[in-house]
């Protein structure tokens, strides 16, 4: 009977959680589970919700800093317990520095498909030899690729994985297959009112030729050539704008395959950061139509900041209270209340020079103005009333659970070591972070959803068969 009982309560917190990122995020989330679980008696009923406990104290551990015999930064996360590797390069050669669109994102992809001296194939065969794993984590601002492997292989894996970054073939058959395939995955993707909102709403924030408000389109793709990718390539991928992060059993053996391997190369100096500016315009309402829509999707958002500006740590907060967890006040108001949507979110995309704000959701296309119209009330809501200590205390259990689960391991803190050293963060911030979360009260946040939540700074974006009109 207790089994059950544990496994019941494990399944209510994943859907607290949403959908679980992997083995290490179920591994917490089982602990979490168990941890806060109220011991078994024959009162207990699955109405009996676990007990609530504040999480302890939170640090993130330190890199230790090295320099390549080129000046390259090598950032070094000691875990010699663990048989495991992870070496991460991370190029400052995203959206903000291109000089074509889309080119970053070609180049990004383009690099693992064979160099010099090896094809695409010979090159994931021979990592997959080693049980090794290649990742290239998504961002806009950012080319960044990540070697997984056991440290026993550092000696086969770290020379390839170079070789892979300093010397790619770009061969014109790849970059053929590349267009074409992103061709046919835009034509399918254009076919969802989400995604449509989506691209129109971040094209309204910062515009048509703003690296963070283009749009990725077929004539984009078509125009790319090979030349592009390798000027792309040679004027961003140097040494003096990228860095190292090594995590796990780094020894003195494996400092010196990175010199070797990463730090002999020349350091020719980076071109000067490109300084991109945002033309304000009234916000407006759009409306995309698309007729065969099953459904409606809503978009509302604003331009905001990136993590350095002074109010982020507390926004993060407000943006859980109004929709950045299964619990919210959205979620509360649309889904449980009036059964308007299956899911409506609130997100703060935080980016390396800028940032923005939105609320999404899809709703039966009659129903649209009154999802409209509560998106509204709730945002007005948080301006008119303080937040209850009750409901506070619960988002910020919430955020220390997953500020907890972002320091669980070796690859969870190298993956937040990596957000800092590329925007440039100190590691302080992250403490920052803690105590908002912890200290933060609901007059604060009053006064932030005042200055951030009046509906009148938002863009509204819809797609769907009829247009849909309402008051902000």
């Amino acid at each position: 009977m207790r089994i059950k009982r544990e496994c019941f309560t494990f399944g209510r917190l994943l859907s607290a959680f949403g959908n679980a990122g992997g083995v290490g995020r179920l591994d917490f989330l089982y602990w979490f589970a168990v941890r806060n679980m109220k011991p078994p008696s024959r009162r207990s009923s699955k109405r009996n919700a676990p007990l609530i406990r504040p999480v302890g104290p939170l640090r993130l551990p330190r890199p230790e800093r090295l320099f390549l015999d080129n000046g390259m930064p090598l950032y070094v996360l000691h875990f010699p317990e663990r048989e495991i590797l992870k070496v991460e390069v991370v190029y400052r050669a995203g959206r903000p520095q291109e000089s074509k669109p889309l080119v970053a994102r070609a180049t990004s992809r383009l690099v693992r498909e064979g160099t010099r001296h090896r094809s695409a194939a010979e090159l994931a065969e021979y990592l997959d030899f080693y049980g090794a794993g290649l990742g290239i984590p998504v961002n806009l601002d950012f080319s960044a690729y990540a070697l997984f492997g056991l440290h026993r292989y550092r000696r086969e894996l770290l020379p390839v994985f170079a070789e892979m970054l300093h010397e790619p073939a770009f061969p014109e058959e790849e970059l053929e297959t590349f267009k074409r395939n992103n061709i046919q995955e835009l034509l399918i993707e254009l076919d969802k009112p989400e995604v449509m909102t989506y691209r129109c709403l971040t094209e309204c924030i910062f515009g048509a030729e703003h690296p963070y408000g283009y749009n990725s389109s077929a004539e984009g793709y078509a125009a790319l050539q090979r030349d592009d990718l390798v000027q792309h390539f040679e004027r961003w991928f140097t040494p003096a704008n990228g860095l190292l992060i090594a995590c796990g059993h780094v020894d003195d053996d494996v400092l010196r395959l990175l010199n070797n391997t990463f730090g002999q190369q020349p350091a020719r100096p980076a071109p000067p950061p490109t300084r991109w500016t945002v033309t304000e315009r009234p916000p407006q309402s759009v409306h995309l139509p698309q007729p065969k829509a099953h459904q409606t999707a809503i978009k509302v958002g604003r331009r905001m900041f990136n993590r350095r500006h002074p109010d982020y740590n507390a926004f993060v907060v407000l943006n859980i209270v109004l929709g950045g967890y299964f619990g919210s006040r959205l979620m509360t108001n649309l889904r449980e209340k009036r059964g308007l949507t299956y899911g409506v979110y609130s997100s703060l995309d935080a980016l390396a020079l800028d940032g923005y704000f939105y609320i999404a959701a899809e709703v039966h296309d009659q129903k649209a103005p009154v999802a409209l119209r509560e998106i509204f009330a709730e945002m007005q809501r948080l301006q008119d009333e303080p937040i209850p200590e009750a409901e506070l205390d619960m988002v910020r259990n919430y955020l220390s659970g997953m500020l907890l689960n972002g320091i669980d391991g070796p690859l969870n803190i190298s993956d937040l070591v990596r957000t800092f050293v590329a925007e440039d963060l100190p590691f302080d911030a992250f403490d920052a972070q803690v105590q908002a979360i912890q200290t933060i009260d609901a007059q604060t946040l009053q006064h932030l959803a005042q200055q951030y939540l009046n509906p009148n700074d938002y863009w509204v974006v819809t797609a769907g068969k009829h247009p849909v009109y309402t008051r902000k």
